[in-house]
């Protein structure tokens, strides 16, 4: 029986050779769930599969565009959730791989398709704001949409502003939108599974391939995309800021370095309070474990 896996958690945890190893043994294809992989220009900053990897399993959404566009989450999700639901038709198993959280959970739960904005709206909403007072505005979004209002503060003018944006455009408060939008989760069989590391091993993990980036030429590589210029999604690659700060000029390069492992570490830890906080993902102990050790471990829960 077909079978959708996701194998997601934070970076450095090993998720792109387990995904590969499974692949190889389920003779399936791999969607990359990673907001940085989609850029084609960068590969070492990004930690993209060897491109022995990808020879042997079809990857998808990796190098799909050049670092000088952007890239939405809506993008993501409208053409990603097609490709699963394609090749799952085709009675392929399928594993998603990443650790963009947003990503995979807009896959899970779905995403409502937004109105387009209108900025004569937004301008009339941020006047009456200014001359009435956000707590003005908050009632007027609870007059229409109680469920929204009753999550967001009055000062979150810029949330508040959309509901309300949302409501006017298309007569549907922004909540009930929501609870219509269905992913893939209750329509599908997914097994989600990620792998934990104690903390001083993972920061290991990150530390080692950070050492290993500059070693295969990370700094030029970022010299390269600073030149070809980054859209405001790709200079979020993490790297980018702190060797710039470098090439610049304002920090050496051994700072340079250790700022990058330690915002890496960070965002690891983001990662983690963001995935341990989804029930559905079943944690495996992967110290002292291969990828193929990980990767029977998950053949014995699907």
């Amino acid at each position: 029986m077909s079978k959708i896996i996701f194998i997601v958690g934070p970076t450095a945890s090993e998720k792109t050779e387990v995904s590969f190893s499974l692949a190889r043994h389920l003779n399936c294809e791999i969607i990359s769930c990673d907001s940085m992989l989609i850029y084609k220009e960068p590969r070492i900053i990004t930690s993209k599969p060897y491109s022995y990897i990808r020879k042997k399993i079809k990857h998808h959404f990796i190098d799909i565009i050049s670092v000088k566009d952007a890239y939405s989450v809506f993008d993501y999700y409208k053409k990603a959730t097609k490709r699963i639901i394609a090749l799952f038709n085709k009675g392929k198993s399928v594993i998603v791989c990443g650790g963009s959280g947003l990503y995979v959970k807009t896959l899970c739960d779905g995403l409502f398709d937004d109105p387009p904005k209108d900025e004569n709206l937004r301008k009339d909403l941020e006047k009456k704001a200014k001359t009435k007072g956000n707590q003005s505005l908050h009632k007027e979004l609870e007059s229409v949409d109680e469920k929204t209002a009753a999550k967001l503060s009055p000062n979150d003018l810029r949330r508040i502003i959309r509901a309300l944006e949302v409501y006017y455009l298309t007569g549907v408060p922004i909540s009930e939108k929501k609870a219509q939008t269905r992913g893939l989760y209750t329509r599908y069989p997914i097994k989600m599974f990620a792998f934990s590391y104690k903390r001083d091993t993972l920061y290991e993990r990150i530390n080692k391939r950070t050492e290993e980036m500059f070693a295969e030429g990370v700094i030029d590589e970022v010299r390269r995309l600073r030149k070809i210029g980054l859209s405001f999604t790709a200079e979020k690659i993490i790297g980018i800021k702190e060797i710039s700060e470098y090439l610049d000029n304002k920090v050496d390069k051994s700072l340079a370095k250790e700022n990058m492992k330690r915002n890496t570490r960070r965002f690891a830890k983001r990662q983690l309070t963001w995935f341990k906080a989804d029930k559905r993902i079943e944690w495996i102990g992967a110290e002292s474990l291969s990828a193929d050790n990980l990767k029977d471990e998950i053949l014995k829960k699907i």
